[in-house]
């Protein structure tokens, strides 16, 4: 089987990368598995992908915010001639420019009339984002604009062969409100799972509290460091803070401004973008991994990867993050979103109450391990394997 991914891939800082990254990992393991072609963004000048695996072919095919995108991602595919592909894709996977993010969202149209075996990862829909707490917008003619051109642009990528989410809420609301037959469960899955640490802290070690992502839309960071300093002044203990990432595409500068408005809390490190090879050390000299959430567009990544190198988490009461908690085994100290108090009161309890780390820690690393990226990669498959032998009955038919 020869497959496609269109996907940001490391060292392409673009979102999802790391889910593509370590998807592809696993699907070069599997014998049925010939070739994979990633189809990237391009990298800045003087940058370049590392050597890769032989069945690994990287394309720098598209790029972020331009408008022919498509027509490249499509050129490529037809030189390639994939058995199937996937899109690992959220609504602004290809650009800022509201325009320029729609236009791209039509490629899976567009490679489903190639006759390409197509399944789209839908990392988010648009009917359960709160356009306001997600710094969109908060104007509520735009709301209105915005949610329709959100059906709109669902139908025009419920026409994959597959359109695969990662919640089952949302496999609900897609099928009820669309009609749609195509829509697939594969969850998120955990990219990989680390034999169980320790991760007792002794009162004489360095506590650290640490945030990953992509941040400046819903994911912002300003509370977070305001109730660590707070935590940090009443025990008069030093606590590290720990931001990890970069801005998100959309919103450029927004780290630097906040290291500027920060700069006189000690003991605050901004770590740039994080290469693969750095990550597990960066959690696992973590004490605390916090999500400082406004809202969410989706089932989290890291989420799984605190899971993974079985951490305690605080997290923000909010819809989606908290129903896959639940429904995947996940826990958590809970704070309201925002809320400098009630993120400070989350973080101290998991910070000095090492009985409640410990049993957040082991239910998270039970569930990251209940659900390897290893075994969801046969999920892909599984479909792949269906829509060949459907194309292939068609074909005969014919």
């Amino acid at each position: 089987m020869k497959i496609a991914i269109v996907s940001p891939y490391p060292p392409s800082k673009g979102t999802l990368n790391e889910y593509a990254y370590h998807l592809v990992q696993q699907l070069v393991k599997k014998p049925e598995v010939t070739e994979i072609h990633i189809l990237s963004d391009e990298l800045p000048a003087g940058e370049s992908f590392p050597e890769q695996a032989d069945k690994i072919h990287i394309h720098e095919c598209w790029a972020f915010n331009q408008v022919n995108s498509i027509i490249r991602i499509q050129r490529k595919l037809k030189q390639i001639q994939p058995d199937s592909l996937i899109y690992n894709l959220q609504f602004l996977s290809f650009g800022s420019n509201k325009a320029v993010a729609a236009l791209g969202l039509f490629s899976p149209l567009l490679s489903k009339l190639q006759n390409i075996a197509t399944i789209t990862l839908l990392h988010n829909i648009t009917e359960t984002v709160d356009l306001e707490s997600a710094g969109i917008t908060k104007n509520p003619l735009k709301k209105f604009f915005y949610n329709a051109i959100g059906t709109v642009l669902t139908k025009i990528l419920l026409s994959s062969d597959v359109l695969a989410v990662t919640i089952p809420k949302y496999v609900e609301i897609l099928r009820e409100k669309y009609k749609a037959d195509n829509v697939a469960l594969i969850p998120h899955g955990s990219f990989e799972t680390m034999e169980f640490p320790n991760s007792k802290i002794e009162s004489s070690s360095r506590k650290s509290v640490m945030s990953f992502g992509k941040f400046g839309t819903y994911k912002k960071v300003e509370a977070l460091i305001e109730a660590c300093d707070r935590i940090s002044k009443k025990r008069n203990e030093e606590i590290d803070i720990v931001i990890a990432g970069t801005d998100n595409p959309n919103v450029p500068g927004y780290l630097e401004g906040v290291q500027s408005q920060f700069q006189h809390v000690e003991n605050l490190q901004f770590t740039g973008y994080v290469e693969e090879e750095d990550v597990p050390s960066l959690f696992q000299e973590s004490t605390v991994v916090v999500f400082p959430y406004t809202s969410t567009t989706g089932s989290s990544g890291v989420l799984h990867q605190a899971g993974s190198y079985g951490k305690a988490v605080a997290l923000p009461n909010l819809g989606d993050l908290k129903e896959l908690i639940e429904e995947e085994g996940y826990s958590g100290a809970y704070f309201a979103p925002e809320d400098v108090e009630s993120m400070e009161e989350a973080i101290e309890h998991l910070l000095y109450d090492e009985k409640a780390r410990e049993d957040i820690a082991l239910q998270n690393y039970a569930a990251a391990s209940a659900l390897p990226l290893e075994e969801i990669s046969d999920w892909y498959l599984m479909h792949m394997e269906r829509l060949q032998m459907s194309k292939a009955k068609l074909a005969l038919a014919a």
